[in-house]
């Protein structure tokens, strides 16, 4: 690992400096222009401008505590046949799933079905001798980011637009490979980890851990419009997903968790404010993941978040991708949440 320090310096030498220099030649106006535009007052106003920079189609979800939840909604459900965007249509929310797998870990690690200690190679020992420091990776390195296993969303022979179902082309992707750094090292967020959870929470229960998620999480909270896979749903209620320059739809693509924005919406609020757990559960969660969270697979980006200081979730769905559309994406986001706090204060 010592010797790739100095190739490590050497790429960062050459390819920040590019990195910048592309950023002044070709920089991504429309976030640009999001961003320097006078802050409207409305939220509903903010969600119509989104699509003037760039966004077919936008979702936006917002609880504030004592008030019903309200809805904002611009662009297209379905651009090629000229379907309106649908607050209640569903999403693919990606990266958003994790806090799910970990809130369904915090219940088994309270009932004593797992330990947060336990190893990779306690858990899975098939993959000692493939995953490099097998035997020092817990499970709780693992659900922070922390343990070194490379991420197999990056390994160049990952599709976004053709991901396998074949779980031993996955393994290819990041089994006998070296470790990007050493176990607890530092933080490098990996989908490999969440890969490895899955599997780990499959055989801990004997059957798969969705349906553990749906009955203890999902159920209770009256989540009826959260479901694990394209599979569940009726293709026409799902929003379509675009990439800029690409007239393809996505949706038909099979990529985890489907929802809609209220659904997150709630979710995130009783995962917040404590309604999810008990008191233990609570403290194990606090102690191993985030409560907040952003997505993105091919043709979908979502952000979902709690303001304490407003009391407030903020569920964002955009269903346009891009280098460019990611910064007015997370720009109409903070623009939103910035009329929320204005409307609060001119209320007091």
């Amino acid at each position: 690992m010592q010797k790739k320090k100095p190739i490590v310096k050497i790429l960062r030498i050459i390819f920040i400096p590019i990195g910048i220099i592309t950023f002044l030649i070709f920089p991504p106006w429309n976030g640009i222009w999001a961003w320097i535009k006078p802050l409207p007052d409305m939220v509903q106003e903010q969600v119509n401008d989104s699509i003037e920079h760039g966004l077919d189609g936008i979702i936006v979800y917002v609880d504030e505590a004592g008030q019903a939840p309200a809805f904002y909604t611009a662009g297209w459900k379905d651009r090629d046949n000229k379907i309106p965007t649908d607050p209640q249509s569903l999403f693919k929310i990606a990266s958003i799933s994790k806090l799910y797998v970990a809130a369904a870990v915090a219940k088994l690690v309270n009932d004593n079905s797992l330990s947060l200690d336990d190893t990779l190679a306690d858990l899975l020992p098939e993959f000692v001798g493939r995953i490099e420091n097998a035997e020092a990776i817990t499970l709780r390195l693992m659900l922070q980011h922390r343990s070194g296993i490379p991420n197999f969303t990056d390994h160049s022979d990952f599709q976004w637009d053709k991901p396998s179902k074949n779980k031993d082309k996955l393994l290819k992707l990041f089994m006998d490979l070296p470790a990007d750094f050493e176990p607890d090292a530092q933080y490098s967020y990996s989908n490999t980890n969440f890969f490895l959870i899955a599997e780990i929470l499959d055989k801990t229960l004997g059957y798969d851990h969705q349906q553990y998620i749906k009955e203890e999480i999902l159920m209770p909270l009256g989540l009826n419009n959260t479901f694990s896979s394209l599979q569940e749903v009726d293709i026409d209620d799902v929003m379509s997903g675009y990439y800029v320059g690409i007239e393809q739809d996505f949706r038909s693509i099979d990529f985890g968790m489907l929802a809609t924005a209220q659904d997150v919406g709630i979710f995130l609020r009783a995962l917040n404010d404590g309604s999810l757990f008990d008191e233990n559960e609570q403290a194990i969660y606090s102690s191993i993941y985030v409560y907040e969270h952003k997505g993105w697979v091919l043709g979908y980006q979502s952000i979902a978040r709690y303001h304490t200081d407003i009391d407030a979730v903020v569920i964002q769905f955009v269903n346009t991708v891009s280098d460019e559309t990611e910064l007015t994406a997370l720009v109409v986001y903070n623009r939103i949440v910035r009329i929320l706090r204005k409307k609060i204060s001119t209320d007091d």
